[in-house]
């Protein structure tokens, strides 16, 4: 019988690791459908290279980092317990994967590719093993510091902060030291509106998004013994109210309509497997309605060239979904308890921090180093021709 739960768990987790793997597809399509068509190759080759990078990166330094664990043993112990802790490497590099995913939506169309995948290395090697070492693996402390100050240690349950808010506020930086997209706003106070390229793209990427989000907080639990069905349908209510948000507040704009359930989803990783189903339907709402006004005020008030919205997406929902977490995970708004307001602000506020300040030193580095824009000729002529001498649409080349 203990054969069989660890095979089952093992199997549970590599469900789990495909579906999250599954979610890049969506990132890579959300992305090619709201960039302009001369981007659309490089959204696409992106994606899938910042995959291979960061596996590289999290398989030889941060999956140590985080747990320290290490591969560097006989192929026999590595299969060990059916492979469990190989598959559970697996499912987590899926997690640490998505920082680059993120910032990619907001540094698209004038980001070097080179050093693009330079800063996914060290984002993914350093940086984000080191905040999520401390959120999930207790490391230096501060959990129990967290746990004996405010009552409860800090809870993200499938990533709200440590995924989401530190790709989406690593992602800020990095779009506030590239610049905005030359056009984009005039010296008068004018704004280009450069519109999506493709409606049925950003559509396609965010439904493989939703629909792999439910291993990426179902499989959270890691054994089949933790399984929770409150969990899915949290998720789901979050969805459906971030929809619904995002329709409201966005006055029927797709695109917004189409990212709304990413912000309700977003949110409600950290408390889904405390909240009641009414309490995820209002995250999901104020999510979705937060997302619209902040990538509204962000791109026209502010003038933050964020393509995807990623801060507003990730970085702002993310943060609510860890302070939400605090409030409607408490029994008195119908939750299962065990978690702390003050510890939900204080583990949030200092993840968020520490992505600032590793986005700071890797995009700063790297900017002062070797440069991380495009030049102005190789923006124009788009990053599909400059980078990757090939454009998505191939009726356009020149036939000699």
């Amino acid at each position: 019988m203990e054969n069989l739960k660890t095979s089952t768990d093992t199997l549970f987790i590599l469900l789990g690791a495909i579906m999250v793997l599954a979610m890049h597809a969506g990132f890579a399509f959300l992305e090619l459908g709201t960039v302009r068509k001369k981007n659309q190759v490089n959204a696409l080759v992106k994606i899938l290279v910042d995959f291979s990078v960061s596996t590289i990166a999290y398989f030889f330094i941060g999956y140590t980092i985080a747990y320290g664990v290490n591969f560097f043993s006989a192929a026999d112990k590595l299969a060990a317990e059916s492979g469990y802790h190989l598959v559970k490497f697996f499912f987590l590099l899926t997690f640490a994967a998505a920082i680059p995913a993120i910032v990619s939506g907001g540094i698209a169309e004038r980001a070097k590719f080179n050093t693009q995948l330079a800063a996914t290395f060290l984002l993914v090697g350093f940086i984000y093993p080191f905040i999520e070492g401390i959120s999930w693996n207790g490391n230096f402390g501060i959990q129990n510091w967290l746990e004996a100050t405010f009552g409860a240690p800090f809870h993200d349950f499938a990533g709200s902060i440590v995924v989401h808010a530190v790709g989406g506020w690593i992602g800020l930086i990095a779009a506030l030291m590239l610049g905005a997209r030359r056009g984009r706003y005039s010296k008068e106070g004018g704004i280009a509106a450069h519109p999506p390229s493709s409606i049925p793209f950003l559509a396609l990427g965010a439904w493989i998004l939703t629909v792999g989000w439910f291993g990426f907080n179902v499989m959270s639990a890691q054994s089949i013994d933790k399984l929770s069905g409150l969990v899915a349908v949290n998720s789901l209510m979050a969805m459906a109210g971030g929809t619904i948000g995002a329709l409201i507040a966005g006055r029927n704009d797709p695109g917004f309509v189409h990212n709304g359930p990413l912000a309700g989803l977003v949110a409600i990783c950290a408390g889904s497997d405390l909240m009641h189903p009414l309490g995820a339907l209002a995250t999901g709402l104020v999510a979705g309605v937060l997302f619209v006004v902040m990538f509204t005020v962000t791109q026209n008030r502010w003038k933050i060239d964020d393509v995807l919205g990623v801060w507003p997406l990730h970085g702002l929902c993310g943060a609510w979904g860890g302070i939400a977490a605090g409030i409607f995970g408490l029994k008195a708004f119908g939750g299962l308890g065990g978690v702390s307001l003050l510890a939900q602000i204080a583990g949030s506020t200092l993840g968020i921090g520490l992505a600032v300040c590793g986005a700071l030193i890797v995009y700063g580095g790297l900017k002062a180093a070797v440069g991380i824009r495009l030049d102005a000729e190789e923006e124009f002529m788009g990053a599909d021709l400059s980078i990757h001498k090939i454009s998505a649409t191939s009726e356009k080349e020149v036939s000699w």
